[in-house]
């Protein structure tokens, strides 16, 4: 059995899957969390699975992920349908309900969020909400686990036994009843013969749904037979069709919830979030209070907490490296396999495994502030000055996605409903520094700046951001002209974060980070010992100079000279941060052969301040990663325009970080 979940944004989907499914899947509290399909089988239940498709307001192809969610229900076929609905807001979500229930698929309602109802002076008729819309209701509260197993229950017995909704028909005697029941039977064979309902067939022929209207396979005689039922109702409803329908079924609505439903009071949620907001979404005060809560969360990660653990852990990864350099000395094991070891792997992978702790960290505060609520406030806060260079509020949450890492901001660009916005928001998502970049900016702050962390990590962020914003000015008024699509997000109420949604995320980043360093970069580790290790002739060499990696890096190097660094270690770090941008760290640290903990001391014999500030600058905006620049290529469906990022990427970062540099050098 396949059940298909669907339901608005923010209605509590996704943490739904969680406790169904007992799946990693992240959770959410802004829109476009869900930017795929997820598939898990159901805990408890052989042979069942659930399928978290993108949160939706209906089945009108306005957006991508809507056409995602009705394209998989027609084509797939589950075997039922999961509709969660926001209890304490049931008028709204009742709307895709509706058009759910046209389908003509088994299905049962999920009433999520009883316990506000409830606990706000409201109730809900179970008994009468299911004899009005003709399905099976189930009372749940996903976060607390509350009714699950009897959702399970319902929906396997509904689906089991092939019992399709009672209700289908939701017009009253007039244009509109007229008008699908004539469309109803005109199309009906049509629909039949591809799997379809004939109802749902006549809404989306109202609607002008074109890739319906092509799979049905009309003539040219049955359309204009059907254009002109659909023009005779909006004549004498004088409304526009798809005005025509929704009054329709908001009228049903209104009637069902008159019957079931004793609205709350404004919930306390509400209240408090009114509050908040009055100061977090302010006119003056919403940009500063942004900008205070991210630096409040760097100095706790960057000077506090993440630094203090990073540090032990860098300490016991040096204990166990001076361990094992003695035990394979005093086995007598080959010199050659002892420095692919210790000047290899540990040096290497553990000098990237060191940072692990801050990277735990600052996503721990993130999922923080996004479970509560507020990650989707900055979106909304930020439509307004994104309008100004041809973006909305939804391209700032992809950019969102970007501080953890490029690959699910890119794919998460899907929901843009401009082609425009998508490819634009794709070219600035690279300008936002992805979490992979950590290691590289707190190994060298604290060489180099060891006194003023925070203000160089904030510094860097916002540097990524500031070059984003004129790219995408120029990009504006050149490549990409005109108006960005508009911009609609519910706001959902400040709450608690949940602590297993904050633990699964940092779980989540913690085992990407460790696949990550013990995959591509140990890979690149290996490569990197390699070609420092042996010349040409495949000799061991005595200095590194005369390696393998130092005459490819010599061809390199002067490109950098008015960046200010030249070393061909540098360069050499630079192209192997192609591959994951944390293996910048760990090819520094083969290539000087030292440990984590020396690493800062022998950076200083290879930068100065200046031209550290401009290794970083190049770091935060040149290309990124190989897996990133697959996404990209992906998503715009062309090699070329992933290959012109990267150009654009490495042009705008030597540009930035020369101009850096030159005024560094003039300044002192």
């Amino acid at each position: 059995m396949v059940y298909a979940l669907v339901g608005n944004q923010n209605s509590g989907k996704t943490t739904l899957f969680n406790q169904l499914t007992g799946s990693n899947q992240h959770v959410g509290n802004f829109p476009g969390v869900t930017v795929e399909r997820k598939i898990g089988e159901i805990r408890g239940e052989a042979g069942a699975a659930v399928v978290d498709l993108p949160g939706i307001y209906s089945l009108r192809p306005y957006s991508n992920e809507e056409i995602v969610t009705r394209d998989f229900i027609l084509n797939e076929k589950p075997d039922g349908i999961i509709n969660i609905v926001d209890a304490t807001n049931i008028e709204r979500n009742l709307y895709l309900t509706l058009q759910l229930l046209e389908m003509h698929i088994p299905m049962v309602l999920a009433l999520n969020m009883m316990d506000e109802v409830r606990g706000n002076g409201g109730t809900i008729d179970l008994k009468q909400l299911e004899t009005q819309i003709g399905i099976p209701v189930v009372a749940i509260s996903a976060i607390k686990n509350e009714g699950v197993e009897d959702l399970i229950n319902a929906i396997g017995e509904v689906s089991g036994r092939r019992i399709y909704p009672k209700v289908t028909d939701f017009c009253e005697k007039g244009p509109v009843h007229r008008c699908i029941h004539a469309l109803s039977h005109q199309v009906e064979d049509h629909a039949e013969e591809n799997g379809m309902s004939p109802r749902f067939a006549a809404s989306k022929i109202v609607e002008g749904d074109t890739d319906v209207i092509k799979g049905l396979k009309l003539s040219q005689n049955e359309l204009e037979l059907m254009e002109h039922s659909i023009a005779e109702m909006e004549q004498d409803s004088e409304m526009d069709r798809n005005a025509a329908l929704a009054d329709m079924r908001y009228t049903f609505i209104e009637k069902v919830c008159e019957n079931a439903v004793i609205k709350c009071e404004e919930s306390k949620e509400h209240k408090r979030s009114v509050k908040i907001d009055m100061i977090l979404t302010g006119k003056y005060f919403a940009i500063p209070s942004f900008l205070l809560i991210m630096l409040l969360i760097f100095w706790l990660t960057f000077g506090v907490i993440g630094a203090v653990l990073s540090d032990l852990l860098s300490m016991g990864i040096d204990s166990v490296a001076a361990w094992t350099d003695k035990a394979l000395t005093a086995y007598g094991i080959n010199p050659v396999v002892k420095s692919l070891v210790i000047d290899g792997i540990f040096a290497g992978v553990g000098s990237v495994l060191s940072f692990l702790p801050i990277i735990v960290v600052l996503f721990f505060f993130l999922s923080i502030l996004e479970d509560s609520g507020y990650m989707a406030r900055i979106a909304f806060v930020m439509d307004k000055p994104l309008r100004k260079i041809g973006l909305s509020g939804k391209s700032f949450v992809s950019m969102l996605i970007g501080f953890g890492c490029s690959v699910p901001a890119v794919m998460s660009s899907r929901t843009l409903s401009s082609d425009r916005d998508k490819k634009l928001t794709i070219l600035l998502i690279p300008f936002i520094s992805c979490s992979a970049k950590i290691p590289i900016y707190a190994l060298f702050t604290a060489a180099f700046f060891p006194k003023h962390p925070v203000l160089v990590m904030m510094g860097l962020y916002l540097l990524g951001i500031l070059v984003g914003l004129l790219v995408a000015i120029v990009l504006n008024h050149t490549v990409f002209r005109g108006n960005s699509m508009p911009f609609m997000m519910e706001l959902p109420n400040y709450r608690f974060p949940s602590v297993k949604s904050v633990l699964l995320l940092m779980w989540d980043k913690a085992k990407d980070f460790l696949q990550r360093a013990f995959t591509v970069i140990f890979l690149a580790t290996l490569i990197i010992w390699f070609l420092q290790t042996f010349d040409s002739r495949l000799n061991v060499v005595a200095d590194s100079k005369d390696s393998l990696l130092a005459m490819v890096g010599r061809y390199i190097a002067p490109i950098f000279i008015p960046l200010g660094f030249n070393d061909w270690r540098v360069a050499t770090s630079l192209i192997s941060g192609f591959t994951a941008k944390e293996a910048v760290v760990s090819t520094l640290s083969v290539l000087t052969g030292t440990t984590m903990s020396n690493l800062s001391e022998t950076l200083g014999t290879i930068f100065t301040p200046a031209t550290a500030v401009s290794f970083l600058v190049f770091t935060l905006l040149y290309t990124p990663c190989v897996a990133a620049v697959s996404t990209i290529r992906h998503e715009m469906s062309s090699t070329w325009r992933a290959l012109v990022v990267v150009l654009m990427q490495c042009c705008v970062a030597w540009l930035t970080a020369c101009v850096i540099y030159q005024f560094l050098c003039l300044l002192f």
